[in-house]
């Protein structure tokens, strides 16, 4: 019979295997979100979160420390990719988005439902990135881009919200053969 410690030994080792697979499904969904063509009418690199996906499972069902580190993965992804500039924005936005899906799963998860808390956690990305463009350009005129970011974040969090959702039985599944906590 396996000791207390070994259990607990295999349930950080599963749980730390359902992260690499987490951090791996996000940074797929960035390559393929990478191939997408630009997007009329939006500033240069907008794309329609994807890996967001990803981040809200590990949100609502593994905890935010595993939402952070993918994030944290998803944007050095970016920077190997992409480089600095885009990373700088992927992160500024992706921390605000994560920060924002953690909270919302937690605490108000029952009232805003999944496509309502994608919706939040896609404006909070776009306002990360804001502020990041702001910063890196020391120009206020990129918040011209903002009603046009609020649109397309609005459609997006919908979208990712509504795949979300249609996924979120084949991702419990994977959880539970990983990690039962």
């Amino acid at each position: 019979m396996p000791s207390p410690t070994d259990m607990k030994n295999k349930n950080i080792a599963l749980k730390t295997a359902l992260g690499g697979i987490l951090c791996a499904q996000a940074l797929a969904l960035s390559f393929i979100e990478n191939l997408l063509p630009a997007i009329p009418f939006m500033p240069p690199g907008a794309k329609p979160g994807l890996p967001n996906i990803i981040i809200m499972f590990a949100a609502s069902s593994v905890g935010a420390p595993q939402a952070f580190i993918i994030t944290l993965v998803k944007s050095g992804f970016v920077f190997i990719t992409r480089g600095a500039t885009a990373a700088v924005m992927s992160l500024s936005g992706g921390l605000l988005a994560c920060a924002a899906t953690v909270i919302l799963m937690r605490f108000c998860r029952e009232k805003l439902g999944i496509i309502g808390i994608s919706v939040i956690a896609a404006l909070c990305h776009n306002l990360g990135q804001l502020a990041a463009s702001v910063f890196i350009t020391s120009s206020s005129k990129t918040l011209y881009y903002a009603p046009f970011l609020a649109l397309f974040g609005i459609v997006t969090g919908v979208a990712t919200g509504l795949i979300f959702r249609a996924i979120l039985p084949a991702l419990e599944k994977q959880r539970k053969y990983f990690y039962k906590g």
